[in-house]
């Protein structure tokens, strides 16, 4: 790949503002030659009114005035209306009242005129025409009462039930598409949303947990109309002698005792009946709707007042306008794609240079972050990767220094001893060989540590697992550092069974040399940080759902301070700063037992008290279906 040197400039055919220019610019040309081809096609002769009426926009012009007489209480305002209709249509639009009184006219001339004999349509929303209503496009009609469906009057509901609902309706929409369900809300002409499904999503909604029921439920303003409207229904039915009716929020009733009355009720049959509550309902509903709907109105359509409209033609004049049109398109895409473009393109040039820094080895200042889109998250994201990379590398720097600490101590000690013996300072004597012994078992230690950790970050630590009884293995790691721990004067124990209050370790499959040598290591550290005439405690139960096992390690030592807390589980950290021996330990132990942890699929976690002691924690996985041991991907085989 050829090498791009910082500080040169790609020319402009080869830069990504050369591209934006381009593209942008060929759009534009081809957007403007299209448009201005099918303009020329679509008007280049004269377009001629249709003649006589037409059904489609006979139904369009009455469904659209219904829908006006259906939301409004009076007429007013309706002249806006009429004369878009008017211009959309072609025709010639009028309304007057039953009396004949005009109420709107789309007419332009001084002396319109007069209007036919004969009314086109009567437009009442309480009793629409069902020819026209049939024929309508935009609306759903009139019901089956000839009432047209948008007069709802006191149905409407205020503003706080809408966004309530609609509330309600967003969170079932949203339930059912985290079920794979695609769903829709619907509003109806009173403000109610309705969840519609979707496709093949119809059906499977009874078998999610997506509660629909708040929008099932009547609000109070629907509740308040309903009671009202089921009032003059039964009146209707009391003049009738027909017992009372309990109407549904849908409109749909269930028949109630009738009150008593001097004569006895009238004897018809079912359908007799059905037919003269439907009759009720729908005389109560219009009874009731007259007062939010405004009065009928007599329609008129007819011709236009002209039966041409100027056409469009190819003069000079038009073609300068294309022209110059076309002209300002290409100016202002060609504008806004160098603005667009250059914004663009100045925070890749800086993300690039900072990149190029720090390739050369240089430190890199944080890429400024201007706005939050595409071109800000990949600044921010550089920016965390630069500074990941700031603070790998100084953990790179501090982990060789260690590492170079830690063998080099062993290592002079080696070497001084020999020099001497060399010189014939020193008698290899037993104690002299003992104490070069001791410096590279040291070493050796140090170095296995190393290998344990490196094995471990590539995934690589092999586990033998197999089944574990661990209150048998934390008495071999006391047994195996009883001496130890009298040495130091501390009492060792690992009392049987679990502590008050917990509940037995279940079953445990795990690789019991590499468990025990990560509770070893916390015994040995918890020795070492303990006074003599304190204690250390090793102790197993299970998790209160049983499905880890926890082992304790406590003892009552000096205790760790709360900002070191955070750092326990470190390579090379130790509590003295000064890195002295005088406590043991190579600062790698703790480190291998969290990663030993890990590696059977468990944590390690540490609570301390400075001056009262402290509490390492491991928590290992119970042995699953088959025994199977889940590791964090180290390799693990059968014995």
């Amino acid at each position: 790949m050829p090498r791009l040197r910082q500080g040169k400039r790609l020319p402009l055919r080869k830069s990504l503002l050369g591209r934006l220019l381009a593209v942008s610019a060929l759009v534009a040309a081809c957007s403007v030659a299209a448009t201005a081809w099918l303009a020329v096609q679509t008007t280049s002769g004269a377009i001629k009114q249709e003649q006589g009426q037409n059904l489609a926009d006979d139904a369009r012009i009455y469904q659209t005035l219904l829908g006006h007489a259906a939301t409004h209480l009076r007429w007013d305002g309706v002249d806006g209306t009429v004369r878009d209709l008017a211009r959309q249509t072609g025709r010639r639009i009028a309304l007057t009242t039953p009396q004949r009184q005009l109420l709107a006219d789309s007419a332009t001339q001084s002396s319109p005129p007069a209007l036919p004999p004969q009314a086109s349509a009567i437009v009442d929303p309480l009793s629409a025409d069902t020819a026209l209503a049939s024929a309508g496009q935009q609306s759903s009609g009139a019901a089956a009462d000839r009432i047209d469906p948008r007069a709802v009057g006191p149905f409407r509901l205020p503003a706080a039930e809408r966004d309530r609902l609609r509330e309600s309706a967003d969170r079932g929409v949203e339930c059912l598409r985290q079920y794979g369900i695609a769903s829709d809300v619907v509003v109806s002409p009173s403000g109610r949303p309705r969840i519609q499904i979707v496709g093949n999503g119809v059906g499977r909604i009874e078998g999610t947990r997506c509660a629909t029921d708040a929008l099932d439920a009547p609000t109070a303003t629907e509740k308040k109309a309903l009671t009202a409207l089921n009032q003059l229904a039964n009146a209707c039915l009391d003049r009738q002698e027909l017992a009372h009716v309990q109407l549904n929020p849908d409109l749909s009733w269930t028949t109630k005792p009738a009150p008593s009355a001097q004569s006895a009720p009238t004897v018809r049959g079912p359908s007799d009946n059905d037919r003269a509550v439907a009759s009720c309902v729908s005389a109560a509903r219009r009874e009731q709707l007259s007062s939010h709907v405004a009065s009928p109105a007599l329609l008129f359509i007819g011709d236009a007042d002209s039966a041409t409209v100027p056409g469009f033609d190819l003069s000079p004049a038009n073609t300068a306008r294309i022209a110059g049109a076309a002209a300002l398109v290409l100016a202002l895409t060609v504008g806004a794609s160098v603005l667009a473009a250059t914004r663009l393109v100045r925070p890749l040039h800086a993300l690039t240079g900072a990149a190029q820094r720090m390739k050369d080895g240089q430190e890199s200042s944080p890429v400024p972050v201007t706005a939050d889109n595409e071109i800000g998250r990949l600044a921010a994201a550089f920016n965390d990767m630069s500074a990941h990379r700031a603070r790998l590398e100084e953990q790179r720097k501090a982990m060789v220094s260690d590492v170079a600490h830690e063998l080099r101590t062993p290592l002079s000690n080696i070497r001084g001893w020999l020099e001497a013996a060399q010189d014939g300072l020193a008698d290899p004597d037993p104690a002299f060989v003992s104490s070069l012994l001791e410096e590279a078992m040291q070493l050796q230690h140090i170095i296995g540590d190393l290998q344990d950790l490196a094995q471990a970050d590539a995934g690589a630590l092999r586990l033998h697992p197999e089944p574990v009884r661990i209150e048998e293995l934390l008495g071999q790691v006391a047994a195996a550092h009883q001496n130890l721990a009298e040495t130091a004067g501390v009492t060792l124990t690992a009392p049987a069974g679990p502590p008050e209050g917990q509940v037995p370790a279940p079953a445990l499959r795990a690789d019991p040399v590499r468990l025990r040598q990560a509770v070893g290591n916390l015994v040995s550290n918890a020795v070492r940080h303990t006074p003599p005439g304190g204690g250390v405690t090793l102790r197993a139960y299970g998790s209160a759902a049983g499905c880890e096992v926890v082992v304790d390690v406590a003892d009552t030592g000096s205790g760790i301070p709360a900002e070191d807390l955070a750092y326990v589980f470190d390579r090379f950290w130790r509590a003295e700063k000064s890195r002295s021996r005088r406590t043991g330990g190579s600062g790698l132990g703790l480190a291998i037992v969290r990663k030993l942890a890990e590696a059977h699929g468990g944590t390690a976690h540490v609570e301390s008290t400075e001056g009262q002691g402290s509490v390492f924690t491991l928590r290992i996985p119970a042995a699953g279906p088959g025994g199977a041991l889940t590791g964090n991907g180290m390799t693990t085989s059968t014995r």
